[in-house]
């Protein structure tokens, strides 16, 4: 429940923040150009401010070309796109926030289990995983919780449970690898009704104009350049949740080993 109520939380942020990207776009597209052209005579004694003035306006003329660029794509599939990419990003950051939290100073929780292992015995070393978010602590708990039955049966209990925690950790990250591929899809599925509206375009005219067939092809282009900078975008974020949760994978496993040794070193039975 909480994972589903902060996906939905990063999603409207990113909405939200989308809607406000439009909305102050429109604002711009539509305040009057008050610049005052001065005459060949004027000095031109202020480099430097003209260079920022020209920076600004080369800044505002390319927001103003990808709004240009959304719009002539079409709605129907380009807010589609959109939408994807929203999704994904959602995910991508609810999955980086909970890896994030789940990591853990493993060597520093080694060091606090084997001291309550030597003060209290198991149920202190129980008591540290409690205390311990993650999914390394959680996997501990379980292996001490089985002790009493013998070091194999310690072992079948991490690897099984350390199964269940991997899942955890990789979960959603199919529904990102669906979005990276469904961005570029739909920008195809564009581009052909777009190359195919462009054509009805000349059949009703009768005529091969070249600057009907470059106007539709142009536009019919646009979603598919749109697709697939969504699916670099989330691409990215994908390759690094990916080498995140291998990372935490290999802790899981290495801290595991290490757990074992010092049951075992506590005189555990086999």
């Amino acid at each position: 429940m909480k994972k589903l109520f902060a996906l939905f939380a990063v999603t409207g942020m990113l909405m939200f923040g989308a809607t406000s990207i439009i909305v102050a776009q429109d604002e711009i597209a539509e305040t009057p150009d008050t610049t005052i052209v001065e005459s060949d005579s004027t000095v031109v004694d202020a480099p430097a401010t003209n260079v920022a003035k020209e920076a600004q306006a080369e800044n505002l003329v390319f927001h103003k070309q990808i709004k240009i660029k959304f719009i002539e794509g079409g709605p129907e599939f380009m807010g589609v796109i959109l939408l994807v990419l929203i999704l994904g990003l959602a995910l991508a950051i609810e999955r980086i926030i909970y890896l994030n939290l789940a990591s853990t100073n493993t060597d520093k929780l080694l060091k606090k289990i084997e001291e309550a292992m030597k003060q209290g015995g198991v149920e202190a070393a129980k008591e540290v995983c409690r205390n311990t978010r993650g999914p390394v602590a959680s996997i501990f708990y379980q292996g001490l919780d089985r002790s009493e039955e013998g070091i194999e049966v310690v072992e079948k209990t991490v690897v099984t449970y350390g199964s269940v925690q991997m899942g955890q950790l990789e979960s959603g990250l199919t529904w990102i690898a669906l979005f990276i591929a469904l961005a570029p899809m739909l920008g195809f599925m564009g581009t052909v009704i777009g190359m195919i509206e462009a054509f009805d375009a000349i059949e009703v005219a009768g005529d091969i104009s070249p600057s009907l067939v470059a106007g539709g092809i142009k536009v019919a282009l646009i979603t598919t350049v749109f697709g697939l900078i969504v699916a670099m975008i989330l691409q990215v974020f994908y390759n690094y949740l990916v080498s995140k949760i291998d990372k935490l994978i290999n802790t899981m496993e290495d801290t595991s080993i290490s757990l074992v040794d010092i049951l075992m070193k506590h005189n555990l039975k086999k």
